[in-house]
């Protein structure tokens, strides 16, 4: 396993920084951690995007009381892939990392990785502590696009796919990447190192499919997704929401962000806060304002 993921967070964090390891059914379910103490905070990201390095500008913010904790889903990054890739296999890896965290943790998920982390909060109310969804994902938002839109995430599925026959992938990485690196640090070389990290998560081909596969995983899983969320309601703690304002047909971001203000409505301690002059990935540049609400939700769970 390449190592230099956590080189990087170690001269980005100001705490030591490990790998963590789970077995689950013959895998090895990988993330990246630091501190110590509870509640635990558990960083899921968006889609097909290797958490270990999707929250590099958060995990340096939060509380340095708690255990932090950024994984990369099966088949993403430094974890092995499940087979098959299905909805309930996502939920049950996040379930398990939960576990190992102590439980009552605080989830927060970016995109995709905050519709994983509602749909652990409605089976497993007991595992929460807190939830800070940074433009998630809403399976009424994503049936209501049109075919052209999801066709476009397919095509850069197959992009992924043959550019990393090519060579050209770590290229492609540069340019989707670059400006985070640049976010994270003013040392060159340190950036340079943060891409070739990036680069590594998607060295082999089957890290490079995921960008397909597991949008074709959100599709398929939109009934489901319906079925779950009507079975149950989110527990009764500080849910906060981030809802994004550019990148998207303005139309489409306020139908987005409606969903988002209609979820915070729905729970006791909802809080929707809309960040201006933001895209959807705020995880990147809006490290701070995902960090003090993460920290406030730790500051009101004392240690146990």
């Amino acid at each position: 396993m390449d190592d230099l993921v956590v080189e990087v967070l170690g001269e980005l964090v100001p705490r030591p920084v490990r790998r963590g390891e789970l077995r689950r059914d013959g895998r090895a379910l990988r993330w990246v951690e630091t501190g110590a103490g509870s509640p635990a905070v558990v960083l899921d990201a968006a889609l097909a995007e290797p958490g270990s390095l999707a929250w590099a500008g958060v995990m340096p913010l939060i509380m340095p009381r708690v255990r932090v904790m950024a994984y990369d889903r099966a088949g993403i990054g430094a974890s092995d892939p499940v087979s098959p890739l299905t909805l309930a296999a996502q939920l049950d890896d996040l379930t398990a990392l939960a576990r190992e965290a102590g439980g009552r943790c605080v989830l927060v998920g970016h995109s995709w990785g905050g519709m994983l982390a509602q749909l652990v909060a409605l089976r497993h109310p007991e595992l929460i502590a807190g939830l800070v969804l940074a433009d998630p994902a809403d399976e009424n938002f994503l049936a209501a696009l049109p075919a052209e839109d999801h066709q476009e995430q397919f095509a850069l599925g197959e992009m992924a796919l043959a550019q990393h026959a090519s060579g050209g992938l770590p290229d492609i990485i540069q340019d989707t990447f670059g400006s985070f690196a640049r976010n994270l640090t003013d040392d060159q070389q340190l950036r340079t190192r943060i891409l070739d990290a990036y680069a590594s998560c998607y060295a082999d081909r089957s890290r490079a499919r995921m960008v397909g596969d597991e949008y074709r995983l959100v599709l398929e899983s939109l009934a489901l997704i319906r079925q779950r969320r009507a079975a149950g309601t989110l527990p009764d703690v500080p849910v906060v929401i981030f809802s994004a304002t550019t990148g998207r047909d303005p139309a489409q971001r306020a139908m987005w962000n409606g969903f988002h203000a209609d979820l915070a409505a729905s729970v006791p301690r909802g809080k929707h806060i809309v960040l201006a002059d933001t895209d959807h990935a705020m995880n990147q540049t809006r490290a701070p304002q995902i960090a003090e609400a993460i920290n406030h939700i730790i500051e009101d769970n004392p240690p146990r």
